[in-house]
């Protein structure tokens, strides 16, 4: 009789688990606006308000750029040597910097927390960010008349 009880019990043990796992509610599947939400924002590029289609690398310089870019950054840019912008980020970003030519169009990190914005060529070691897709008569037009604001936001 003992072992009938064992029995019976281990029975509507397994039973009830076997029932439970059955009632579980599946889950739930993304509806199409979830999946919007949940899409990776894209880091827009504005130079004295003038938005500019950038290619971004895929590095850890640039995933942080875009956290700062959550809040809207701006970095007030200054002519340098003829070919190049510079401002500073205000906090340093990890950088992996290899002697390397900046090409007009180059977005560079250059000692972990200055942004670097070619319209000519240099040789330095730099981060590469990016570039911006702008024809190099473009790139003189917007940068290489006088001191300018970039802002990273993002969309």
């Amino acid at each position: 009789m003992k072992k009938l009880m064992v029995l019976m019990s281990a029975f509507l043990l397994l039973c009830g688990c076997t029932k439970a796992q059955e009632e579980k509610t599946p889950e739930p599947v993304p509806t199409e606006k979830e999946e919007i939400d949940t899409e990776e924002k894209t880091m827009i590029l504005k130079i004295n308000n003038q938005t500019v289609d950038v290619t971004w690398e895929d590095n850890r310089s640039t995933e942080a750029l875009q956290l700062l870019a959550e809040n809207t950054l701006t970095v007030s840019m200054s002519m340098y040597g003829g070919w190049e912008q510079v401002g500073s980020i205000g906090q340093r970003l990890p950088s992996d910097d290899t002697q390397q030519t900046a090409q007009p169009g180059d977005i560079m990190l250059y000692a972990s927390d200055q942004i670097v914005l070619f319209y000519g060529d240099n040789s330095w070691a730099y981060t590469k960010l990016g570039t911006m897709n702008l024809s190099n008569d473009e790139l003189r037009d917007l940068l290489g008349n006088g001191d300018v604001t970039l802002t990273l936001s993002l969309e």
